[in-house]
């Protein structure tokens, strides 16, 4: 028993360490907090004017906040005031509360209604997320439309169109028995080879030691109340990878059209859906200025 702790210790140090130096390459200030919530405490970064409209970031799966480290470094604090966000029984500082799991898409509404009501912010909020994040944030637009003044979904996963069989059969070693090696060759799979953030990357392998908690899963999100921003919905932009594995990514920008025709719909040529946040930055930065 006393072996495993002192693992369980050093195994958290070196996950800490990996998150402080990730986060240590955003430019400028940044401040931490932890709001408490229902559900646990949440830990988000934030940067910006204090003033500015609010920009909140839900990462994919696993990524923590420090993912959105290369849109902070390409200005997406220059006219917002972001906040990146961990979720919630993924790899990061968020602490689940011991006796009430997040168990339903109600559950993760209610606690990022919570978050959202924690960080008091001024004036419409852009909600933004990236793959699994992506399926949160477009879950609470469907549910809390009149919350939010934008909506954007960065390559979304089970949203518009399920998993691709070959994505899963490739990821299931990885998220069944998660080592720094498996992580780091499905990455390398998946991005096809980009160059990630260092930073980030060992992170990535330092999140295989982190506490395993079963992510919600479930319907796609209704999102039929907001074909239309005119009817009072938030405005929706949706950017899909080109490269993405997960997912066709033509059929589901053909299929979010169609769901959604007052939204602005894109697919970004050579990008991997992994790799989004790091490496497609300026335009996710550009897009959001628009």
């Amino acid at each position: 028993m006393v072996r495993a702790s002192q693992r369980d210790i050093r195994r958290a140090s070196s996950f800490r360490a990996a998150y402080d130096a990730a986060l240590g390459r955003w430019p400028g200030p940044v401040e931490s907090v932890d709001l408490p919530t229902p559900y646990g405490v949440t830990r988000v970064n934030r940067c910006g004017p204090a003033g500015a409209p609010p920009l909140v970031l839900l990462p994919g799966g696993g990524a923590t906040s420090t993912v959105w480290g290369a849109c902070v470094a390409a200005g997406a604090a220059r006219a917002h005031r972001v906040h990146a966000v961990d979720l919630v029984g993924d790899p990061g500082l968020s602490v689940p509360a011991p006796d009430r799991a997040i168990r339903s898409v109600g559950d993760l509404v209610g606690w990022l209604d919570a978050v959202l009501d924690g960080l008091g912010p001024h004036g419409p909020v852009t909600l933004a997320g990236h793959s699994y994040g992506a399926w949160i944030a477009a879950h609470h637009a469907a549910l809390r439309p009149d919350r939010l003044g934008r909506l954007v979904l960065l390559d979304p996963t089970q949203v518009f169109t399920g998993l691709r069989p070959g994505y899963v059969l490739r990821a299931l070693p990885m998220l069944a028995r998660p080592t720094p090696e498996r992580i780091r060759s499905f990455l390398a799979w998946e991005t096809r080879g980009a160059a990630l953030d260092p930073a980030w990357l060992r992170l990535q392998e330092e999140s295989a030691g982190f506490p395993a908690v079963r992510p919600v899963t479930g319907p796609r999100p209704d999102l039929a109340g907001l074909a239309h921003p005119s009817g009072g919905g938030p405005r929706v932009d949706v950017l899909f990878a080109g490269l993405a594995r997960c997912h066709d990514s033509g059929r589901a920008a053909r299929a979010a059209r169609e769901l959604l025709p007052g939204a602005a719909v894109d697919v970004l040529p050579g990008v991997a859906h992994h790799a989004l946040p790091l490496t497609a930055a300026e335009e996710i930065v550009r897009r959001l200025a628009r």
